[in-house]
């Protein structure tokens, strides 16, 4: 008898193969036992699939659960949209290794970059560990409704070597010798590769950029080696690449080293306004790198990095408006009756902001990429639908009507302000790079910038927009989106007993209403420790999910089960 036989369902397999109707699969043991039509044997329990999709359990390689992977057993958002395989560490940010002086400065530097609130982080974390091997047992000894699987981060590795040198210069050849030796014992320890960022966009509290983005390409290529050193893996990098500055050669030292040591390179690869052909090129480099026999995949997002405006949230237009400033720290429901005072109104829209420059004078006059984010979200929105172009139709001033939407439903309303990937207003580019074999679904960050991004919902929102809903171009067939996030993204973190629906493969699945598939609206929760906030999307539509052949989840609800563990280190299929 089997543990549990999921009857009659839709099955997508994970392969890019046809979608089979009327499949039944049992699952034994944590290992999927048999695929077919009306199979015999029995289970212990029944899931009725007719009418629905069977798919295997999404593989999420671009994660910053790396603190609250320490107290969180069930690692929402990404639970809730199906995801079964989670990879953290990433961006060359981590907690390990960590000398007991450093804890504060890299909760300091976690809280900079991938904005989780540092208060969260000190109360929750419970250091048990110096090294990077005794901080994988000490995830070796939590449970989770997902499989965990981590990076060694640059950062907190120079950090741990060169103590206050990590910030600027390059390490001695000690160091650097140390610094190897700390990734190539992780990898061969569990870790799945080793991560660094190489963007201006991470900073520190302090606004310097993070420990390692200047390192040389020796220092690179050597801890490279070690990864491969270490039984290999994935070397990744968040990266500048498509958006020019000082890192545009790094596509050189990336090749070099794939083809060197056999190692997986990864980096992030995104369109940006000022030149949004730029990521053609890169790309075209990458599939180069494959012609020579290395292999260097970018990491593309499914929708756009969406800045979420509001009251609630870390940015809107008016938050460096004087009188604004004064108001900025009352509770929500007392600030928005301030700002509902029709001097209040007066005196913030008669002001100037205090940002003059950069990123922030766009997030404060950028009214053509501002879009009302509405109760059913849209990330594909028209041009015509842009505050700029709603004002204009309306004869109003696009300031006045955006202080007006951040006070709707009581001042939790969210304006959605795509960041990237949206240059051209459509996701058209998206679905290109969607389909080039030299890049991986990634870039969704859960568990990383909780008051201001919420793209945990990726998974789910490549089965309903890109397949079912899409209706300003073409679509993805269904196959391929599942494809592209499970068998695809396994396999190139080397984890190859997942992603697949066939016998011998670990038994991660999802059961889905298609039909009945949709994503919330975020909204602001304040469940971190130290009630700490961060934006939660929840979905609907999946029927049950299934880790290692138990229901973790069951119509969006925890079942208590837990049977995640610690992913240590590579692994063939079956």
């Amino acid at each position: 008898m089997a543990d549990l036989v999921i009857r009659r369902g839709t099955l997508v397999d994970g392969t890019g193969a046809p979608a089979v109707d009327g499949v039944d699969v049992a699952l034994e043991d944590g290992r999927i036992t048999e695929v077919g039509r009306d199979l015999t044997v029995r289970g212990r329990r029944e899931i009725d699939a007719d009418g629905l999709l069977v798919t295997p359990g999404f593989v999420d390689v671009h994660t910053h659960y790396d603190g609250q992977a320490t107290w969180d057993p069930l690692l929402t958002p990404s639970a809730w949209h199906g995801v079964t395989t989670t990879v953290m560490g990433n961006c060359g940010v981590g907690f390990a290794p960590a000398k007991p002086e450093e804890r504060q400065w890299l909760i300091e530097l976690m809280e900079a970059v991938e904005d989780i609130p540092g208060s969260a982080l000190a109360e929750g974390i419970a250091w048990e560990w110096t090294d990077f091997d005794e901080y994988l047992d000490a995830l070796g000894r939590r449970r989770w409704t997902m499989d965990v699987g981590t990076h060694v981060p640059h950062s907190p590795v120079r950090a741990f070597v060169m103590g206050e040198r990590c910030m600027r210069g390059d390490p001695t050849a000690e160091d650097l010798a140390e610094m190897c030796r700390i990734v190539q014992d992780g990898v061969r320890a569990g870790a799945l590769g080793f991560s660094t960022s190489r963007t201006m966009l991470h900073r520190t509290k302090d606004g310097e950029p993070v420990p390692g983005t200047f390192a040389g390409s020796e220092e690179l290529r050597a801890l490279g080696r070690a990864v491969a050193a270490g039984g290999s893996g994935v070397f990744e990098v968040a990266s500048d690449m498509g958006i020019g500055g000082a890192f545009g050669d790094d596509i050189d030292w990336m090749a070099a080293l794939s083809i060197e040591t056999g190692v997986t390179v990864t980096y992030a690869l995104i369109q940006n306004d000022r030149e949004p052909d730029a990521w053609r090129d890169v790309l075209a480099r990458s599939a180069a790198v494959s012609e020579a026999g290395g292999r260097v995949v970018a990491q593309i997002a499914g929708r756009p990095a969406g800045i979420l405006m509001g009251l609630e949230t870390s940015l809107h237009p008016f938050k460096a408006h004087p009188t604004y400033t004064k108001i900025a720290d009352l509770p929500l429901e007392a600030r928005v009756a301030e700002m509902r005072k029709p001097e209040v109104k007066a005196a913030i829209l008669g002001e100037n902001t205090r940002w003059r420059s950069g990123f922030n004078y766009d997030v404060a006059h950028g009214f053509h990429k501002m879009y009302p984010l509405g109760g059913r979200p849209d990330y594909e929105p028209s041009p015509e639908n842009c505050i700029a172009e709603i004002a204009a139709r309306e004869g109003r001033d696009p300031y006045e009507l955006t202080y007006e939407l951040l006070l709707e439903r009581d001042g939790h309303a969210l304006i959605f302000f795509p960041l990237a990937d949206f240059s051209q207003r459509t996701l058209d580019p998206t679905w290109e790079r969607l389909h080039d074999e030299n890049t991986v679904l990634s870039l969704a960050d859960g568990g990383a910038h909780c008051r201001l991004i919420c793209d945990a919902s990726t998974p789910t929102f490549m089965l309903t927009h890109w397949v079912r809903d899409r209706t300003r171009g073409p679509r993805l067939t269904l196959e391929h989106a599942i494809h592209r996030q499970t068998a695809h993204t396994a396999g190139v973190y080397g984890l190859g007993d997942r992603g697949v629906v066939a016998p011998g493969m670990r038994a991660d699945l999802n059961v889905i209403d298609f039909d009945r598939l949709s994503i919330d609206e975020p909204r602001m929760v304040y469940d971190l420790p130290a009630n700490g906030p961060r934006l939660l999307q929840r979905a609907e539509g999946y029927v049950a999910t299934v880790c290692g052949g138990e229901v973790t989840w069951e119509h969006g609800e925890s079942t208590g089960a837990l049977p995640g563990r610690l992913i240590r280190g590579r692994r063939g299929r079956g």
